[in-house]
């Protein structure tokens, strides 16, 4: 382990590994990868794991094929060779990584369920995405699926399939539609109390294996607490 990175070594729940394949469920409020804040992250955790428990001599290798924001848990998939890491990227190149979501929030979408397209343009100085209008420079289209599950208590709960992987996606999507994230600090302030935890969980992630090409399928499920246990997630999934 990197002596420069705070904190202990979180547990990572291991959903499936083969040779070439490692899917875990992320814990929330990790990263993805490392950034400047210095704190541990999914890649750093895993090659740490991977090498004591095989007990493997020199550096690990770990691909990162796609990203969940720092608050999101779930389902997410890395590769445990370059020839996985280079077939695996073709995949999410091609839209083929299937990626569902579930999340909370405010209120309830005027449609029970609908496609949103918008354009998002990030601002790297202060990490945040907005709707611009198409045609802004640097503006990169945005896809997404939902659908309204149920609504309990001016709650939603809401299953999102991504069509594209952009940053905070599904967070500014459906703030755009009147609907913050539950416990989203960032694009839902004035709804949501500091210290509240982003109710936003990858359930479902399905692609075909790098070797076999067998299309594979994991579920996880969003942790047994407020507000996700308003609802049976067990009979959701």
């Amino acid at each position: 382990m990197n002596s420069g990175h705070r904190g202990a070594m979180p547990h990572v729940p291991v959903l499936y590994e083969d040779n070439h394949v490692l899917v875990v469920e992320k814990p929330v409020n990790v990263l993805s990868q490392a950034d400047d804040t210095n704190d541990l992250d999914m890649l750093t955790i895993l090659k740490h794991d991977i090498k004591e428990r095989y007990n493997k001599p020199g550096a690990v290798y770990l691909g990162l094929v796609h990203r969940l924001d720092r608050p999101v848990g779930g389902a997410m998939v890395f590769a445990k060779t370059s020839k996985a890491a280079s077939r695996l990227s073709d995949v999410v190149r091609r839209h083929d990584l299937g990626k569902i979501y579930m999340a909370v929030v405010h209120g309830s979408p005027s449609a029970k369920q609908a496609t949103l397209t918008h354009h998002l343009l990030k601002d790297t100085q202060t990490n945040t995405v907005k709707v611009v209008a198409p045609g802004t420079p640097g503006a990169k289209e945005a896809k997404l699926d939902y659908e309204v599950m149920h609504t309990h208590d001016h709650l939603s709960l809401v299953r999102i399939r991504l069509h594209t992987g952009r940053p905070h996606q599904i967070r500014v999507q459906m703030q755009a539609i009147g609907c913050p994230l539950y416990g989203d600090q960032k694009y839902g302030a004035k709804l949501n109390r500091p210290g509240q935890q982003l109710a936003l969980w990858s359930v479902n992630l399905s692609f075909p294996h790098p070797t076999t090409k067998e299309r594979i399928e994991f579920k996880s499920a969003p942790p047994n607490e407020f507000p996700w246990n308003c609802w049976d997630m067990g009979t959701l999934l």
